[in-house]
């Protein structure tokens, strides 16, 4: 049995004196880091909090995070990591659904606090409860179980409002060990944390790292020069970057060159990439391994890792996912949730030891997802004779036009194939002849005009895939925090109005 505490408290037994963790000019050893674990601890227990009891988190990266993902599970309570961009409708929503009797925040006074009964304000607040705390025990000795909650996470509300992923400390211990296999992280490892720790992207390496005795290097807000720099100066052998921050890097990298030769792996996940971008990353970065992961907040978060990417992006398989990580089982199904034979599309499920618990306080929508074990994702994909995993789209964004099925990766990796887009993002709008008609919205590094990308399009995809609009700007896409673009920002503007969507809403 493990629980969140055997991490950082392996990282104390044998690495004592190694840097657990730095950012900005503090350094924090793994012997200190395990007593303010422990004392942060004591001090939420001293506020009267009991076992289960949650704890939201609304703050920017920084080593207090790090040691407040660990100790909060750890002391044998509940912590919910908020998105830091939320309105404030949205942040009252999560708190209040939670229940949550505690806030941890770096952030300026806003009126849902008056939720809480506490509220420690970082970094002052912080540092004086944890000074004058007493050490608390953690894991076992706490009576802390794996199957206990560990945290509920809530989802980025791409399709709408946000619902809370419960997740154990047996959910989050076993991707740790997932991390651990495609990570190949060692004592020796300096791992970059650059993605927000409010989505799993940003914590999924976080108990793996704190395992072995390496050192996390904290980026409190992605910049893509910042990580760049860092990568230099602290000689980081490795990160995670989702699509939106490793686009950001290349083009940062390709203005001012820095020396990130000790990057060893480059992995990237959380969102859709275009093969496109990786090979530019690959010509960037030649030095990286590049590593492509699938999962979602409800799988804690990992569920497929393909090693090695820069070898097949030339091949076929340059578009896949990789095979089901160490651990965890996948499966395609179809409509009656029968398995699919190898090629067929159909849903992606998911089972092992990382699924979540289920959705909080939503017994209903849990029913609909978790089925004999089986956690069904919503996106559509297929396997291939190897078990490699591709994924054609969201159940929800399918394209239906004239009868047929379009999957807008495949348009959207038709574009990225034109050299000056830097993003794209494909979806259906409504057409009185078709039922749907394939719209783009396009972000271009330089003048071309959308009927020039329309004849790119035409080279490589059959006629009713090809755009029968393209949107041609320079402002960014809407992205999530996650680094998931908007899908349904853009889209609903054009389904005001009309009836429900045939391939979702």
């Amino acid at each position: 049995m493990h629980t969140m505490a055997d991490p950082i408290e392996r990282g104390c037994l044998t690495a004592p004196d190694s840097v657990s963790v730095l950012c900005g000019e503090e350094r924090f050893t793994y012997a200190e880091t395990w007593s303010r674990c422990r004392r942060l601890a004591g001090h939420l227990g001293g506020l009267g909090l009991g076992k289960g009891d949650r704890v939201v988190v609304v703050a920017a990266n920084c080593h207090r995070y790090v040691e407040a993902y660990q100790a909060i599970p750890a002391g044998g309570f509940v912590i919910v990591p908020l998105n830091t961009r939320s309105s404030e409708a949205e942040l009252h929503f999560a708190s209040a659904d939670s229940g949550a009797r505690v806030l941890l925040t770096d952030m300026p006074a806003r009126p849902y606090e008056q939720l809480f009964e506490h509220v420690i304000r970082m970094p002052g607040g912080y540092e004086e409860a944890i000074a004058a705390a007493s050490e608390a025990e953690l894991g076992a000795p706490a009576g802390v179980e794996e199957g206990d909650l560990a945290g509920i996470f809530y989802t980025s509300g791409t399709t709408g409002k946000a619902k809370g992923v419960m997740l154990t400390h047996r959910n989050l211990i076993a991707n740790a060990w997932t991390a651990l296999t495609w990570a190949r992280l060692g004592p020796a490892d300096r791992w970059l944390l650059m993605a927000p720790m409010f989505h799993a992207a940003g914590t999924c390496a976080v108990l793996a790292a704190s395992w072995v005795g390496a050192t996390q290097v904290v980026l409190p807000t992605f910049d893509s020069d910042r990580a760049l720099d860092l990568i230099e100066t602290e000689q980081v052998t490795a990160t995670l970057a989702v699509p939106t921050m490793l686009i950001g890097m290349i083009e940062a990298q390709l203005r001012q060159k820095r020396d990130v030769a000790s990057l060893r792996l480059l992995s990237h996940g959380a969102a859709p990439i275009g093969t496109e971008v990786l090979r530019r990353a690959h010509k960037v970065f030649p030095d990286s391994e590049l590593l492509h992961l699938y999962g979602t907040t409800e799988t804690a978060p990992i569920a497929s890792a393909m090693p090695a990417e820069q070898e097949l992006l030339f091949e076929p398989r340059a578009r896949s996912c990789g095979q089901p990580a160490v651990g965890v089982q996948l499966k395609v199904i179809g409509p009656a949730g029968r398995p699919l034979p190898p090629f067929a599309v159909g849903e992606v499920a998911i089972r092992g030891a990382n699924v979540m618990a289920g959705y909080w306080q939503r017994p209903e929508e849990t029913a609909s997802v978790l089925q004999d074990g089986w956690y069904r994702t919503g996106d559509l994909g297929y396997l291939d004779d190897r078990a490699y995993l591709f994924l054609v789209d969201r159940l929800k964004d399918m394209i239906v036009t004239g009868g047929e099925n379009v999957y807008s990766v495949e348009v959207e990796e038709a574009l990225y194939l034109h050299d000056r887009v830097l993003e794209a993002c494909v979806f259906g709008i409504p057409d009185p002849r078709w039922g749907e008609a394939v719209q783009a919205v396009v972000v271009t590094r330089g003048p071309v005009t959308a009927e020039e990308l329309k004849v790119h399009c035409r080279k490589s995809l059959a006629s009713f895939k090809v755009p029968k609009q393209i949107v041609v700007q320079e402002k960014p896409l809407p992205r999530s925090a996650s680094g998931k673009i908007l899908k349904r920002e853009l889209r609903e503007p054009y389904w005001e109005g009309c009836a429900t969507r045939i391939g979702g809403q």
